[in-house]
C-alpha cells in the first residue's frame, strides 16, 4: 500500500488538471499575500502586484516571462510569495547555471534593495542572509526538481533499454535453437522420409501385384508430402536467415561421460538409456545435460552435482541436481535464456521441462520427453 500512493500522487501530478490546480492555488496564495497591503498601497504598487499574480498562471509554458512580470513588485517591495515561485520555475527548466546565476543574482539585489533603498547598518547583516536565502532556496529546489526528473526519464530509458536487450537475447536464443533443430530435421528426418520415398518408388515399379503397387504408390505419395512439408517447416525456422554450420558435428549420449569429465564440476554421471535412441533425443538429452552443468557451475560452484539419464518403454527422463553452493562465486546477471531454448526444443519433441530450487539447498532440472526410438 505504501508503494502505491507515491506511484499514484506521481501519475496524478503528470495529468493537466493537476497542474492547473497547483497554479491556480499558488497564484491564489500570492494573492492572499498582497491582499492584505493592497489598501496601503499606492495605485502603482497594486497594478505590479496584480501583474505579478497573474504572472504566475504562465509559469509553466513562460517561465521567464512569469519570472519578469514578477520582479517589478518584488522592486517596490509589494509582494514576497510570487518571486521564489518564479524563479522556482525557471530553474525547473532551465539547465544554463550562468542563466540561473543572473536570475538569482537579480532576485537577490530586488529583495536586498526594495525600493532602491539599503537597509540599515544595524540590520545589514540579516538582510543579507535572508536575500540569499531567498534566491538561493527556490535555485536549489527547482535545480533538484529538474535532476530528478531526468534522472527518473534515464532510469526508465535505461530499463526500456535493458527490457528490448533481454528480449532481443531471448529471441537470438530461439533463433539458434530453431535454426539447430531445422538442421536436425534436415539431416535426419528428410533423409528416412526419403528413403521411404524411395523404397515405396521401388515397390510400386518392381511388384506384380496391382494391389500392392496402389498401397507403394500412396505410401510414396504420402512420403513426398512429407518431405514438401518439412522443407516448408525447416524454411520457417530458418526464415531469420540466421548462421548454420551443417558440418558441425552433432553429439551423441556417448559424449556424456567427456562432458561431464571437462564440466570442472564434482559430478556423478548415472546413465541408463538404450542404444538404438533417435539422434533428435540423444541431442535432447545432451543439450540438457549440458545446461544443467552450466547452471550449476555459474549459481552453485563447489557444489556436488548428480546426472541421472533414465528411459522406459514410454519416455526419457534427464535429470541434474546440484547442492547448495560451497564456494563464494561472482554473481553474475542471468536472463534465463539457456532454460528457455531448452524448453523449447522440449517441447518441440513433445516433452516438457521443470526447474525449480530444492527446499535444501540447491537446485533441480529436470526433462522428460516421450520416446522414439530408431527404426533402422
Amino acid at each position: 500500500m505504501t508503494r502505491l500512493v507515491p506511484r499514484a500522487v506521481e501519475r496524478l501530478s503528470g495529468t493537466r488538471g493537476f497542474a492547473v490546480v497547483v497554479d491556480l492555488t499558488l497564484a491564489a496564495a500570492a494573492f492572499v499575500d498582497v491582499a492584505v497591503s493592497i489598501p496601503s498601497w499606492s495605485t502603482i504598487e497594486t497594478a505590479l502586484a496584480l501583474i505579478a499574480v497573474a504572472g504566475l498562471l504562465v509559469r509553466r509554458r513562460l517561465p521567464w516571462v512569469s519570472f519578469a512580470l514578477v520582479l517589478p513588485g518584488l522592486v517596490v517591495d509589494s509582494m514576497t510569495i510570487a518571486a521564489p515561485i518564479a524563479l522556482y520555475s525557471v530553474a525547473v527548466r532551465t539547465r544554463c547555471i550562468p542563466l540561473l546565476v543572473v536570475a538569482g543574482a537579480v532576485t537577490f539585489g530586488c529583495f536586498l534593495l526594495p525600493d532602491w533603498q539599503l537597509p540599515a547598518m544595524d540590520f545589514l547583516a540579516p538582510a543579507l542572509l535572508y536575500a540569499l536565502m531567498y534566491a538561493a532556496t527556490p535555485i536549489a529546489l527547482g535545480a533538484l526538481v529538474r535532476t530528478h526528473r531526468e534522472l527518473s526519464d534515464r532510469v526508465a530509458e535505461l530499463s526500456l533499454a535493458r527490457e528490448t536487450e533481454r528480449a532481443r537475447e531471448r529471441q537470438d536464443v530461439l533463433r539458434r535453437e530453431r535454426v539447430r533443430i531445422s538442421r536436425e530435421m534436415h539431416d535426419v528426418v528428410s533423409h528416412q522420409a526419403s528413403l521411404v520415398a524411395v523404397q515405396a518408388g521401388a515397390l510400386q515399379v518392381s511388384s506384380p501385384d496391382p494391389e500392392s503397387r496402389r498401397i507403394a504408390g500412396v505410401i510414396r505419395s504420402l512420403a513426398v508430402r512429407t518431405l514438401d512439408e518439412l522443407r516448408q517447416m525447416v524454411g520457417v525456422l530458418r526464415a531469420d536467415g540466421a548462421h548454420t554450420d551443417s558440418a558441425e558435428p552433432q553429439p551423441t549420449v556417448d559424449d556424456l561421460p567427456r562432458l561431464v569429465r571437462e564440466s570442472g564440476l564434482e559430478a556423478e554421471l548415472d546413465i541408463s538409456l538404450p542404444t538404438d535412441l533417435a539422434p533428435p533425443l540423444q541431442r535432447a538429452v545432451y543439450r540438457t545435460v549440458q545446461e544443467g552443468l552450466t547452471n550449476a557451475r555459474k549459481h552453485a560452484p563447489g557444489a556436488r552435482v548428480q546426472v541421472t539419464a533414465t528411459a522406459d518403454t514410454a519416455a526419457i527422463d534427464i535429470v541434474i541436481e546440484n547442492d547448495a553452493a560451497t564456494e563464494r562465486g561472482i554473481h553474475l546477471p542471468s536472463s534465463g535464456t539457456g532454460l528457455l531454448g531448452l524448453r523449447e526444443r522440449a517441447e518441440l519433441l513433445g516433452g516438457h521441462l521443470d526447474a525449480a530450487a530444492r527446499s535444501g539447498g540447491g537446485y533441480r532440472l529436470r526433462v522428460t520427453i516421450p520416446r522414439r526410438d530408431s527404426e533402422h
